[in-house]
């Protein structure tokens, strides 16, 4: 992207985050987050919170604004606008920081860890740390926290699966992040990137013949209207964070940088664990949708998906986790 073209980007999102903020002018600072997430999510839910507190917090000189379903853009654009300088977050996953610092790619591997407790340990680690230290030269971006868990992801088809042998010829909606295609190619689909918006008259039209995700986010999006069945594969554990501009929080007194690390933290394990007492909830709800919820061994999934680590590179690196996870 040329200077000119992302500097005529970083203005006019300035013109349009003005026009919709309103009243956070007032404010000394103003950080708007987006996130693709819809209003009755748990994670946005912690949205809410993290807004609340820091405004409280800060004494009204920081605004939080939120713009829920992607409202200022696919997630890779808000990180373009982030990389300019723009006081925008984004709630994102590891996979599409991995183009900017590869470790952060195995955050998305199959079978990593083992629900938040799990995962948590790993994103609040000092190799983490180390991580957005590299990713803020590289990229100059700032993760304000890692911790916002939006739960285990499981397959929706139209069809039963008990193995891979099932996802033959399927096509299966995941992110385009290398490690997400290769996970879902691994067991037995044909991965198929497309933006979550498009994912309900994506297999409405035929286009794709199921999608992979976790309950909270399959629910809001009522794809329980377009497919009827989920298996029980939680083959990623969808582990996301807030990740801002590193130019602009920069510019921040350091009062107002650790009052944004503080409650993005504490905001994230109040959304995770809400997010974990959520999910008994979503499978009635979808059951009641006539949507089978199925239960299945998933060993043949791990052994599939196994060897991605190696074929992309992280093979060293998943030990190092594994490590850390077992201390």
């Amino acid at each position: 992207m040329s200077i000119i073209t992302r500097t005529w980007r970083v203005a006019a999102l300035g013109f349009a985050l003005a026009t919709v903020a309103g009243g956070a002018l007032a404010a000394d600072y103003t950080l708007s987050v987006n996130t693709a997430l819809a209003q009755q999510d748990p994670l946005y839910k912690g949205l809410e919170e993290f807004k609340k507190n820091v405004e409280v917090r800060s004494g009204g000189k920081m605004a939080v604004r939120l713009f829920p379903g992607s409202q200022l853009g696919k997630d890779e654009d808000v990180l373009e606008q982030a990389r300019a300088g723009a006081g925008v977050a984004v709630v994102v996953d590891g996979g599409r920081l991995a183009v900017f610092v590869k470790e952060f790619g195995v955050l998305g591997g199959p079978y990593l860890a083992q629900g938040y407790d799990g995962i948590r340990k790993v994103v609040t680690s000092p190799m983490f740390d180390q991580w957005s230290d590299k990713l803020r030269k590289a990229s100059g971006h700032q993760v304000l926290s890692f911790n916002w868990w939006q739960g285990e992801r499981h397959l929706l088809t139209n069809k039963p699966v008990k193995g891979p042998e099932d996802l033959a010829g399927i096509r299966m909606r995941t992110p385009g992040a290398p490690v997400w295609m290769e996970t879902i190619r691994a067991m037995g689909a044909t991965p198929t990137p497309m933006g979550w918006s498009e994912v309900y008259t994506g297999l409405q039209q035929k286009v794709i013949d199921g999608v992979e995700a976790q309950h909270p986010a399959s629910f809001g999006a009522r794809l329980y209207e377009v497919t009827n069945r989920v298996t029980k594969t939680g083959h990623i554990n969808l582990i996301t964070g807030l990740v801002t501009s590193a130019a602009w929080f920069d510019k921040l007194p350091p009062e107002q940088q650790t009052i944004l690390k503080e409650e993005a933290l504490k905001a994230g394990d109040s959304a995770s664990r809400a997010t974990q007492a959520s999910l008994a909830d979503f499978e009635k709800q979808m059951k009641e949708k006539g949507v089978t919820i199925e239960e299945i061994d998933v060993t043949p999934f791990r052994k599939a998906t196994a060897p991605v680590y190696e074929k992309l590179g992280y093979a060293e690196l998943h030990k190092d986790v594994e490590k850390l996870l077992q201390n």
